[in-house]
């Protein structure tokens, strides 16, 4: 079993920055797909950023390419997402997520992942 924990979210200004974590416990989480997903209420959980094994590939949503960054740090277990130049459409709750077994199904989707954080809030102002 694997457990995340997101951080790092809270309240910013549009074209303000946060930088999330996702610390994982349980197994190390090298071999993983990890990604991030944002939901916001009465929609579906949205694809944002994901990097695959061993951190060699990164994938973007188009509405965050260019502004948001994923990168994954293998020694302490852990995933960040940095924004950047926020807007209020990216107001959201942020999902961290790692998967392994999925491997026929794209990043980009929630089937690829069989272990999700609770969510951490991200509110940007306008």
């Amino acid at each position: 079993q694997v457990q995340l924990v997101e951080s790092g979210g809270g309240l910013v200004q549009a074209g303000g920055s946060l930088r999330l974590s996702c610390a994982a416990s349980g197994r190390t989480i090298r071999t993983y797909v990890t990604g991030w997903f944002r939901q916001v209420p009465g929609k579906e959980r949205e694809f944002v950023a994901a990097t695959g094994h061993f951190s060699g590939t990164t994938y973007y949503a188009d509405s965050v390419k260019g502004r948001f960054t994923i990168s994954r740090d293998n020694a302490k277990n852990t995933v960040y997402l940095q924004m950047h130049s926020l807007k209020p459409e990216d107001t959201a709750v942020y999902y961290c997520a790692a998967g392994l077994y999925q491997q026929n199904k794209p990043v980009t989707t929630t089937q690829r992942y069989e272990y999700w954080g609770q969510g951490t809030q991200v509110t940007v102002s306008s």
